[in-house]
């Protein structure tokens, strides 16, 4: 994941602020891996002796001792058999495990495809076959699986309320769940509880006559009270200046739909907008409004968002962190954007901390702030009012009755091209439990899934990967010695923490940390209410507070990593630290091509084109001699060209936009599969799976391959293509494995077949 908090899209939940991604495959089930000769022969070798002699008549014992004779010989000759097996094919796994991850590989292949003519197609072919969209699911793969996997044990924890020893936060996170699983009185409540929050806020045009002065009072309310962000976002994280200490930080907001894109295009995104200005007039007819007036308030909406699009900077434009961060004092935001009161509305969104004019606030959208003021300036305040009413009642959606998720799945059906289908309420709510009460939950799946040596292992796997970053740092010609010097100086402070943060297996520290989340058993929306005001507690609270390496920007239970560059760690949370991306009883080979490949990503990360800009110490400054730094650009450039020639569905990708994702899955194949060289020299060569005819070394690329495998909707990709920093799946696999000389030398590639082509890009 990129440190501006994107997480590989395949690995995506159910979580209410950012719905997407979506059985459970049992590993050793037979109507997937069918059983094998070897395993037979196995229950024979250890199964119990039979008596040969109980009382019989003298023809009974004859007949027996000739059937005795003959178990006999056929048991020697099935040890014989084993014995010349094993000797003429001494480098085999026939352990179970290895047997039923050969029989996985092997149905994933598609053998009639060439692997150095499309190495996708040959790893992941067999799979896209026999693995058809799920209904429901806008795209599938071995991420959204395996979080389905953790969805299930977690579903089974918070439902075990006869559980022993349970942390008041256990406990806790245990009745949110019940609450929201509360369906009977969510649907006697209706829209009524959204209806009173409106009134609160001071209401709308939707439903009565609305003339009122109290723009600045209602801003102040949704973003302190309910976590929205309608014209701009405001939120306190590291300085990226300053890495000990945490400011407040100013950017510009997210819009309805997913990027700006859908709005600017609309012939291409006709559909989109159609179906989201739909489910907006179906929002306001829930809530009390007429059709007509609620058609009409949409439109304006829409409009008014579209205005928004066009005035927000597009992400590539964005990726140079030194260029956009400007730090100044509060009292400077009123010069910037003079429409907000901004001393009242900071007062209020970080109460209770004081704060003055003189407080440092970094801004990294300076000239969006300008122009967005302009904007508020010169819009009519009822259509204001209206905007920043519909962000809060878009965030409450999913905790309303069953017509307002209704609106919402169609809506999302149309957008993400998903089949009509009906999501179990336990997704929602664990889901739901683990975006408000994660780190409590996540110490319930820990205890039940994750154990100690697990930990260890993965911490040994990190130390491998980052040695072999570094010796590879040796070698790369473009960056000058110093530099370089400096480079393994931040690779070497690189801190690992991995599975969870040590706080949640302390009762005592973990009920600290939830002591002022009240959780009521019955009411759903009221707890996601007390969760907002909790959140913008916690909040504040860290503006006063140095950055704290235990505060993890993921859950245990999340199937994804990520590095944070301002305090230069890497994360690797229980969630993924499973198969299909690292299992004990497997060859090394598969562990290396999978959780390695992520764990050598997440460290180049550190050198993408924007972590790179960061010290050892996680601070934003200069520390590249210059001409290394157009060496770079030089180098990356390559990429940026690579990865815009590749389309899908007739549609080009951002190769400026995906440049550090793509620098990263380049940096993390070639770190492990160096690491898993080194390995094999220190421990010798690892038996090979039976049955797939191939060495470990192309293993370990058909392993890095499958867990990429995926099938996605159009709608999907194209969303994906505009909004998301990482490539598609078939293009993180043929991206890196095209750059990779060792890939074409395992699999025999001629020179220039479209696997290996002559000029390829090399970076780390």
């Amino acid at each position: 994941m990129d440190f501006r908090g994107k997480p590989y899209p395949e690995m995506s939940t159910y979580k209410r602020a950012t719905l997407d991604e979506e059985d459970l495959v049992d590993s050793t089930g037979d109507d997937i891996y069918p059983s094998s000769p070897m395993q037979v022969n196995v229950t024979l070798l250890h199964g119990r002796t039979p008596t040969c002699w109980p009382e019989r008549t003298p023809r009974e014992r004859k007949l027996l001792f000739l059937v005795c004779i003959v178990s006999v010989g056929l048991f020697i000759s099935l040890i014989t058999t084993g014995v010349f097996y094993k000797q003429t094919h001494p480098g085999l796994c026939l352990t179970e495990p290895c047997i039923t991850v050969s029989s996985a590989i092997m149905g994933a292949l598609d053998r009639t495809v060439d692997p150095c003519h499309d190495f996708y197609n040959f790893a992941c072919g067999g799979w896209v076959k026999s693995n058809p969209l799920p209904e429901g699911k806008s795209r599938w793969g071995p991420f959204s699986n395996l979080w389905e996997h953790n969805m299930l044990v977690m579903k089974h924890l918070l439902e075990n309320t006869t559980m022993k020893g349970l942390s008041k936060a256990e406990e806790k996170a245990q009745r949110y769940y019940q609450a929201c699983m509360n369906e009977a009185k969510i649907e006697d409540l209706g829209a009524k509880p959204l209806q009173e929050l409106i009134s609160q806020l001071g209401g709308w045009a939707l439903t009565e006559p609305w003339d009122k002065d109290n723009f600045q009072e209602v801003l102040q309310m949704v973003s302190a009270n309910y976590r929205t962000s309608p014209f701009f976002t405001v939120f306190v994280s590291t300085d990226s200046k300053n890495s000990n200490s945490n400011i407040i930080q100013v950017d510009q907001s997210s819009l309805g739909l997913p990027s700006r894109d859908y709005y600017l295009n609309k012939t291409a995104n006709a559909k989109y907008l159609n179906a989201y200005l739909d489910f907006l007039v179906e929002l306001g007819v829930l809530l009390g409004g007429s059709k007509e007036t609620s058609q009409t308030l949409m439109e304006e909406i829409v409009d008014f968002e579209t205005t928004l699009a066009n005035i927000t900077i597009p992400q590539e434009e964005r990726r140079d962190e030194e260029l956009i961060y400007n730090k100044m004092e509060a009292k400077d935001l009123t010069t910037l954007a003079p429409a907000v009161d901004w001393m009242p509305y900071l007062k209020e969104v970080f109460a209770p901390v004081p704060l003055n004019e003189s407080e440092p606030v970094v801004v990294y959208a300076k000239e969006y702030l300008q122009k967005v003021s302009d904007l508020i300036t010169k819009t009519n305040k009822s259509l204001l009012n209206n905007y920043m009413i519909m962000k809060v009642v878009r965030k409450m959606v999913s905790i309303l009755d069953h017509r307002f998720q209704d609106a919402e799945q169609h809506f999302l059906e149309i957008m993400y091209g998903t089949k009509k289908s009906c999501t179990p309420r336990w997704k929602l709510c664990v889901s739901d439990t683990d975006s408000a009460l994660g780190f409590a939950l996540g110490a319930m799946f820990v205890k039940a899934t994750f154990s100690d040596d697990s930990k260890a292992i993965a911490e040994n796997m990190v130390a491998e990967i980052k040695w072999a970053f570094e010796d590879s740092l040796k070698y790369v010609k473009w960056m000058d010695s110093e530099t370089k010097k400096a480079a393994k100086e931040k690779a070497d402070a690189i801190y690992n923490m991995v599975g969870y943060p040590e706080f949640i297996m302390n009762h005592t520290k973990l009920d600290k940390v939830f002591n002022d989340f009240e959780v009521v058993s019955e009411l759903y929306f009221q707890n996601v209410m007390q969760y907002y005001n909790f959140s913008a507690r916690v909040t504040a609270d860290q503006l006063r507070k140095a950055p704290n390496r235990n505060q993890w920007s993921m859950t245990p239970p999340t199937v994804n990593a990520y590095y944070n560059p301002t305090k230069n760690e890497m994360v690797f949370p229980a969630g993924i630290l499973q198969a299909p991306f690292y299992s004990r009883s497997w060859p090394k080979a598969l562990n290396f091509g999978g959780i390695g490949v992520v764990m050598g990503h997440e460290l180049t990360h550190a050198f993408d084109d924007q972590g790179r800009e960061y010290d050892k110490d996680g601070n934003l400054r200069s520390w590249w001699k210059n001409s290394s730094v157009e060496a770079f650009k030089k180098q990356t450039q390559c990429m940026v060209e690579q990865y815009g020639n590749y389309s899908i569905n007739k549609e080009p990708l951002n190769g400026r936009h995906t440049l550090g994702e793509n620098i990263a899955d380049n940096g993390g194949l070639k770190a492990a599969y160096k690491a898993y060289v080194k390995w094999i020299e220190k421990n010798g060569e690892e038996a090979a799976l039976p049955a797939l005819g191939m060495t470990n070394h192309q293993l370990f690329f058909v392993g890095f391959a499958q867990v990429w495998c995926s099938v996605r909707t159009p709608e999907s990709s194209h969303e994906g293509v505009i909004t998301d920093p990482h490539s598609p799946s078939r293009f993180r696999v043929i991206g890196t494995i095209s750059n990779s000389p060792e890939f074409s030398k395992h699999f025999g590639c001629k020179a220039d077949a479209p696997m290996n082509p002559k000029h390829k890009c090399e970076l780390w």
